[in-house]
Order: structure tokens, then C-alpha cells, then sequence
């Protein structure tokens, strides 16, 4: 994590470097007081990463499906269709939307269990680890911009993993929850590293319409194998070439180290190294988790504690990411979104790196 005084439309190139050089070293970074940075120039910022990419929204056209699991959670800004606007509450008028009722995700909406209603104000739970990425199609973005327009304030929840660890952790409400890639790589057996770095995931197409009938683990770290995702058939038309077959490791374009990246909800294959693919869904999913939970353990995630104007800058191809929390009806939140669909796939290991 790095900490900054921020970025205006007059940002020079060196004042570029020193960020975009920060964010790949430390994976997230936080710009203080942007409450003034508009809807253009967030776009402008984070296409700066990504210069060559299109103006593709990360996502594509994937959150206008009523099916996916996306489209509850985000309203695009009319003038700026890269731009989202999520958060909670009802927002009369902003940046040309009008009586908008925004929803923050909760995890009982998607878990497979949920905590009681008496506790859910005082415990929440991470509503689903991931990466921000259409996985069909367009190239994960390389960057996330998240600007804080409005956040309410005052009181803690606490994150309850209900897996049998008992593991807890303390959080400010409605917090975003950040665990690095290369610590999750960095944690594994010389073994498990070997089999990360050479082995590739399948994802599912359409792969958050597939996932909408099926419900998450109480970690948010993947999905429960209960034979409830769409079948093709009832998916829309797939074209084969957009299906994505991706490294389980990605490498950073500054310190090449490499990072665990995986979205643990959308994975419906392994291929391995041999060139045998593992199709066991609850097997695949078996083995992603095994690999990726160690990294979520509570010493190892990051829960920004939002402030108003905060801007935060990530690594999107090295950090998994999750909302988290359960908010009162009047409590309201608003946030900026922007990611852009990257302009190439993500760096892969090197042949023969160890």
C-alpha cells in the first residue's frame, strides 16, 4: 500500500511515473482529497495506465445482461460509460443520473449460507474475492480506479469466515478488501509454485450469467459445487474464440514477480502442463481454494477504511479483491468505479522461471 497527495489533469509524466511505478510495487495505492476529480478525468487516469487499451469498460456489455450476477450492483454514468456508480442508498441526482436507488451487494444475495439477521449489522462476511475482468472476450484491465464520493461513518463490522477456522476479522463498515497476489504465490510449496506457474484456467463463457444460479462459499473465495450453474444451452450464444484459457500466474511489467491470479467464481477448467485438462468442476474448484486461502487469512488482507475524496488506485492483474459489509437502508454510500478493458492479456512466466 502507498499513500499520496493527488493526481490532476496537469499531472506530469514524471508525476505519472512516480505513481504508476508505486502501484506495481505496492500493488494499491491511495490518493488523498480528489473529491473535485471528475468522471472524465478518473477515466483519463486509468486509461493512462493502459494508453494503447480501447474505451471498453472492463466488463463490456456483460453488466447489461439482467441475468448476470453484475447487474444488481452497478449504474453507469451517461456521459462517461466507463465510469460506475455503486454504493447504497437513494441518490436524487449525480452526474446525470436521476432517483437512482443504488444496492450494496450483501452476501446473504449470494452465499450459499448467510448470517442470522439479528447479527448482521454488528458481522458481514467478504461478498466475493475477485478480479475485475469480463473473462469473455476483452483482456482483464490493468488498473481499477475507486473514488469515494459520499461515506457513512461511525461504526465496525466484523468479517466471519464461518469455514471451522474461526477466523475473524474487524473491519470499518463497508470497507474494500485487498490481498495481494504475490503473497498468495509467494506462500505456496516449491511444488504447489511449480504447478501455478505451468498450469492454466479455463473460464466459463458468460461466465457471470453461468454463475447466477449457483451460490458462494461463506468465504467468498469461490463458489459451492452444487450442480447450479447454467448449462450452455441456456446461456447466450457463445463464440468459441472469445472463451478464455489464462495462466494461473500473472508477472508484474516493473519487478516481474508473479501473482496468483485467479477468479475463483468463474473457473470451469485446469488445464495442466501434460496438456490434460482437469473438467471436475468441484474439483477444479477443490484445488483454486486450496491455493488461494492461505493468502485471505486475516494477516494478510487490507480493509481500506474510506474517507471522502479518498482516491484508490489497483493492481488489477496482482491483488483479488472483495466488497464487504451490511448497511442500514439510510445509510448512504457512493462511489466511483473505472476499469478499461486492457489493450493485451497479462504477462505470463517467463519459460523456465523458477
Amino acid at each position: 500500500m502507498f499513500k499520496s497527495d493527488g493526481p490532476n489533469r496537469n499531472t506530469t509524466d514524471s508525476d505519472f511515473d512516480t505513481i504508476r511505478n508505486a502501484l506495481y510495487q505496492h500493488a494499491v495505492v491511495i490518493i488523498k482529497g480528489q473529491t473535485g476529480l471528475s468522471p472524465r478525468a478518473q477515466y483519463e487516469l486509468t486509461q493512462r495506465f493502459d494508453p494503447a487499451a480501447g474505451a471498453n469498460y472492463g466488463h463490456g456489455k456483460t453488466l447489461d445482461a439482467k441475468r448476470s450476477v453484475l447487474h444488481p450492483d452497478l449504474k453507469t454514468i451517461p456521459r462517461q460509460p466507463q465510469v460506475q456508480v455503486i454504493g447504497n442508498g437513494f441518490i436524487e441526482s449525480y452526474e446525470g443520473l436521476e432517483n437512482v436507488k443504488l444496492v450494496h451487494p450483501h452476501h446473504r444475495t449470494f452465499h450459499k449460507t448467510r448470517i442470522s439477521d439479528e447479527d448482521d449489522l454488528d458481522f458481514t462476511r467478504f461478498y466475493r474475492w475477485h478480479i475485475d475482468a469480463a473473462l469473455y472476450g476483452l483482456a482483464p484491465p490493468r488498473v481499477t480506479s475507486l473514488l469515494a464520493v459520499h461515506v457513512p461513518e461511525g461504526r465496525t463490522q466484523t468479517v466471519r469466515y464461518d469455514d471451522g477456522t474461526g477466523d475473524e476479522l474487524d473491519v470499518p463498515l463497508g470497507t474494500t478488501a485487498f490481498v495481494s497476489g504475490y503473497t498468495m504465490y509467494e506462500r505456496l510449496s516449491s511444488e504447489e509454485q511449480d504447478f501455478v506457474r505451468t498450469s492454466k484456467v479455463e473460464y466459463a463463457p458468460h461466465p457471470y450469467i453461468w454463475m447466477s444460479g449457483a451460490r458462494s462459499r461463506s468465504d467468498g473465495l469461490g463458489m459451492a459445487s452444487e450442480g447450479k450453474e447454467l448449462p450452455e444451452s441456456e446461456l447466450p450464444p457463445i463464440e468459441q474464440d472469445k472463451v478464455q484459457v489464462l495462466p494461473m500466474c500473472w508477472r508484474n511489467p516493473v519487478t516481474g514477480k508473479l501473482a496468483v491470479q485467479i477468479h475463483p467464481s468463474a473457473v470451469r477448467r485446469i488445464h495442466l502442463k501434460d496438456g490434460s485438462v482437469i473438467d471436475d468442476l468441484a474439483e477444479v474448484r477443490r484445488i483454486v481454494h486450496d491455493i488461494q486461502r492461505p493468502a485471505i487469512a486475516p494477516r494478510f488482507v487490507y480493509p481500506h477504511d474510506w474517507v471522502e475524496g479518498d482516491l484508490v488506485l489497483f493492481n488489477n492483474q496482482g491483488v483479488l479483491h472483495s466488497v464487504v459489509g451490511a448497511f442500514r437502508e439510510d445509510e448512504v454510500r457512493l462511489f466511483r468505479q473505472c476499469n478499461i478493458a486492457a489493450s493485451e492479456m497479462p504477462l505470463e512466466p517467463e519459460a523456465g522461471e523458477a
